[in-house]
């Protein structure tokens, strides 16, 4: 087989937990494509995957519970035209690869078949170090990190009066094998750490939340960094301590940089997924050429950004991630494309063939989704409105991919009155069209940001690591849902 890899580490370790444990080589994974070939299917792969979790929580004081999990085993795909057959096992044998490969060749015609899928580019970012985050501190390092971050909240504010604190830690091991003749390996590891505080004044309460991570050991989470979450999590605590019941109505709304990003990836990056556009179920089905949100918005989904939660060296299909514009100065690009879709469509592979794990099959999916900066100061954003709502951060929402309409709360908000940020408000909801909304924005700030590395996505019930940002943005007309 071809050897096409990130990192010559990579291969070394996955070879050594995914196969030596269990006698296999690259042979056995030739016998068991050979063996799905037995039939006329156009492509087969195989994904290996390890997976070493490991959770802590601490409240009250103390550790209140704790996790550790190994998961590992193999997916068996063929695909056919539009059709696929999946199995899967987590046992390793030869024997349950061969009966995986068995059961998916059954796709295909009888007779012997001939792969068609061209190899794409080879990988050549590092995005990240091969390490063990789950091995990087020993346990009571662990629980002695998240006592600091209690510590921190409670000499951050004397209003506090709860602090729940978590850290997360992942090693995830992976290896594909397509019938292309392609063997790509990957080490992925993936740390968090989160903070939630509880302030209370005069009988009120009120919660902030804080936290961030990426692909990196646990030595990320110096006192600097953990500081900056608690103070994030204080921080809006204390302004829902104050704030008064949100207006309702349709007002200019001002986003700010960085998380509110959230609203940009559900509002519009799902529509942008190739699986939705080949079915013609996305508002933005045939719409590649066209004007479909304001001029001066550029949208860019980039999976090879170092470090980064969203950050893949190659996807789950074995191709490399890019940096794919997909909106650019409001005119749509193109899709977020996995390789079924792809070919399906007749378009390029765009190394966003993502999955939860062996146990799940790939669809198209975003790594890190932002709008690229502009060219006015925010401050002047804020200075061009006469009444609206500043939304700074955002807590839960719901969007529907078809029609691209949402509903998000805000989670931190701010009235804008005669150009200044007079009061914060509690309550707000921002409800509308992701693409109309998208043609609403009337500035763009020259601040863009990314998240501290926080986000989660969930598609079809599979849910994976994201990114997200965007600079400061005003949005004329959007209809905001208050307590009022």
């Amino acid at each position: 087989m071809k050897i096409v890899e990130p990192g010559v580490d990579a291969l070394a370790v996955a070879q050594s937990i995914l196969l030596d444990p269990w006698g296999l080589d690259e042979s056995h994974m030739a016998r068991a494509l050979s063996e799905i070939f037995t039939h006329k299917v156009d492509y087969a792969d195989l994904y290996f995957q390890y997976t070493c979790s490991e959770g802590w929580s601490l409240e009250e004081g103390i550790v209140k519970t704790g996790s550790f999990s190994i998961d590992q085993g193999v997916g068996v795909r063929a695909v056919t035209g539009d059709k696929t057959a999946f199995a899967y096992s987590d046992n390793l044998s030869e024997d349950a690869l061969l009966s995986a490969a068995r059961v998916v060749r059954t796709i295909g015609r009888r007779g012997a078949g001939r792969q068609k899928v061209v190899a794409g580019p080879e990988a050549t970012h590092q995005l990240y170090a091969p390490v063990n985050p789950v091995d990087s501190l020993d346990a009571p390092e662990k629980v002695a990190l998240l006592e600091r971050v209690e510590r921190m909240a409670r000499a951050a504010d004397p209003e506090v009066i709860q602090v729940m604190a978590g850290l997360g830690a992942e090693y995830d091991v992976i290896m594909v094998a397509g019938s292309d003749g392609r063997l790509v390996a990957d080490v992925r590891p993936l740390v968090r750490v989160s903070v939630t505080v509880i302030a209370e004044r005069k009988g009120r309460r009120e919660m902030g939340h804080g936290g961030g991570g990426g692909r990196t050991g646990l030595s990320y989470f110096t006192d600097d960094v953990l500081r900056s979450y608690v103070d994030h999590a204080v921080h809006e605590a204390r302004v829902n301590l104050e704030a008064r019941p949100a207006p309702a109505g349709r007002m200019t709304v001002v986003l700010g940089s960085g998380w509110p990003g959230i609203l940009l990836h559900e509002a519009v990056g799902h529509g942008l997924e190739g699986d939705f556009n080949r079915k013609g179920s996305s508002v933005f089905s045939g719409r590649i050429g066209q004007q479909v949100t304001s001029r001066g918005v550029t949208v860019v989904d980039d999976g090879t950004l170092p470090g980064r939660r969203g950050s893949l060296n190659v996807d789950d299909e074995g191709q490399p991630t890019q940096r794919n514009v997909l909106i650019e100065d409001g005119i749509l690009k193109g899709y977020m494309q996995d390789s079924l879709n792809a070919r399906l469509m007749k378009q390029a592979v765009t190394g966003n063939g993502r999955r939860e794990s062996y146990a799940h099959l790939p669809m198209p999916r975003m790594t890190n989704t932002y709008m690229l900066a502009g060219q006015t100061p925010p401050e002047e954003i804020i200075a061009s409105v006469d009444k609206g709502l500043y939304a700074v951060s955002f807590g839960g929402g719901q969007v529907d991919i078809t029609s691209g309409k949402f509903v998000f709360s805000a989670s931190e908000a701010y009235m804008i009155e005669d150009g200044k940020i007079t009061y914060p408000v509690k309550g707000a909801t921002l409800i509308g069209s992701g693409p109309e909304a998208m043609t609403k924005i009337a500035l763009v700030g020259d601040d863009l940001e990314l998240d501290s590395g926080v986000g989660t996505c969930g598609k079809e019930g599979q849910s994976v690591p994201v990114g997200v940002g965007m600079p400061t943005l005003r949005m004329d007309g959007l209809t905001v849902g208050g307590t009022a």
